[in-house]
């Protein structure tokens, strides 16, 4: 096995005990973050009733970003994510890391959802 699909395959390992342990309800939805090489989504999930709340990423013009997967990206999805959420009425979310390492973007990205409001 290659190492890239190596990764992958231990990512999506990773990915499903985390789901295991981790799920949203309607007072606690779930933030889960995914990246690509081009940009990074974040969504506030409610798995009880499998809705989708609130979703936000580098490819919406609200983000006030050109795309990019750095920190700066990052940290603006993580502020718009959180101002969504509220605007929904949600302050407290769990937080679903989706097999990645929380560093870099991902921790990027949960700082400042964490300094625009949301509690995890």
């Amino acid at each position: 096995m290659d190492r890239a699909r190596e990764r992958r395959v231990s990512r999506g390992r990773i990915r499903e005990r985390i789901r295991s342990k981790v799920t949203g309800t309607a007072e606690r939805p779930r933030l889960a973050v995914k990246k690509s090489l081009k940009h990074i989504y974040a969504q506030v999930i409610d798995d009880a009733n499998g809705k989708t709340i609130a979703a936000a990423s580098t490819r919406d013009k609200d983000a006030g970003v050109k795309g990019g997967s750095n920190q700066a990206a990052a940290k603006a999805v993580g502020a718009l994510i959180a101002k969504k959420a509220k605007d929904k009425g949600i302050k407290r979310v769990v937080f679903d890391r989706g097999g990645y390492q929380y560093h870099g973007n991902i921790k990027a990205l949960a700082d400042a959802a964490r300094e625009n409001g949301l509690e995890f």
